[in-house]
């Protein structure tokens, strides 16, 4: 019997940063996830490259690093001396075929999910604002119609 491995959604969506505008998680807290060192990913993916292309994975300027950095205090980054790999969704859902580990193939998938899940409530949002611009469209419209009528009958 296989061991399961539940990690909360919470705790891996607070892992999901925006950055050049795609939702990206870092490479030390996906080896934190899949309980792997940072370096042994990191070479894992070097080994690799070629399954990684610029849209499933980058690695962070040194600009975006310190911006990073100042948002969470340097202490939570220890004694990082490189820049982080960022990953993509499909990045994520690569470095499965790259991390050949139990643990890491059934972190990836709660991970997928967990960024499926976002991707819902984003098209959810969106439709929902849709909607409510087209209700705001009918009031003008109906107020319109209410003005038009007043404006005929009183004349």
């Amino acid at each position: 019997m296989s061991k399961v491995i539940v990690i909360p959604d919470d705790i891996i969506s607070s892992k999901i940063y925006l950055i050049r505008n795609q939702k990206v998680m870092l490479d030390k807290d996906l080896a934190e996830l899949y309980v792997v060192e940072t370096k042994q990913l990191k070479r894992q993916v070097r080994r690799n490259m070629e399954r990684f292309p610029e849209d499933f994975m980058f690695e962070l300027s040194q600009q975006e690093f310190d911006n990073l950095r100042s948002q969470f205090g340097t202490s939570n980054w220890g004694g990082t001396r490189y820049v982080p790999m960022a990953f993509t969704e499909q990045g994520v859902a690569m470095l499965s075929s790259v991390l050949n580990s139990s643990t890491a193939i059934k972190v990836n998938i709660q991970i997928i999910r967990v960024f499926t899940k976002i991707r819902e409530m984003l098209t959810d949002t969106l439709s929902m604002k849709l909607e409510i611009e087209e209700i705001k469209k009918k009031l003008s419209n109906h107020t319109k119609n209410i003005e038009l009528v007043l404006t005929i009958s009183m004349n």
